[in-house]
């Protein structure tokens, strides 16, 4: 039996070169469909964003704080967060616009209030 492997691994040496590199071809395609063209998309996704903001738009940062843009500069934008209180921070730390909807948790509660006041 031992010899039966041996006899196949000697036959088995002569690989077609064509073989691999087909291979090796379609691991770059796969790759560039799977990672890079859908990281791209959102990079240029954001990148537009970025550019059609505008004072009163209501953003979210990439650290979570929710505010509503108050003025755009070049590379920083003003937020008021609360109010009177405004920060200024980088365009790119930006990630949303609008502000996070409420949850379920949330809403029960405005619910059963309206139930009282009936």
């Amino acid at each position: 039996m031992a010899e039966s492997f041996l006899m196949l691994a000697q036959a088995g040496g002569g690989t077609n070169p064509l073989n691999t590199l087909a291979l090796l071809v379609g691991l770059v395609a796969i790759m560039y469909f799977v990672m890079i063209r859908p990281q791209q998309k959102q990079m240029k996704e954001h990148r537009t964003l970025l550019t059609s903001l505008k004072k009163g738009d209501e953003v979210v940062t990439s650290g979570g704080m929710l505010g509503k843009i108050h003025l755009v500069e070049e590379r920083t934008v003003t937020v008021e967060v609360a109010s009177g209180v405004r920060i200024r921070i980088l365009k790119t730390s930006i990630s949303a616009k609008g502000t996070v909807a409420e949850g379920p948790a949330q809403a029960a509660p405005a619910e059963e209030k309206k139930k009282e006041e009936k």
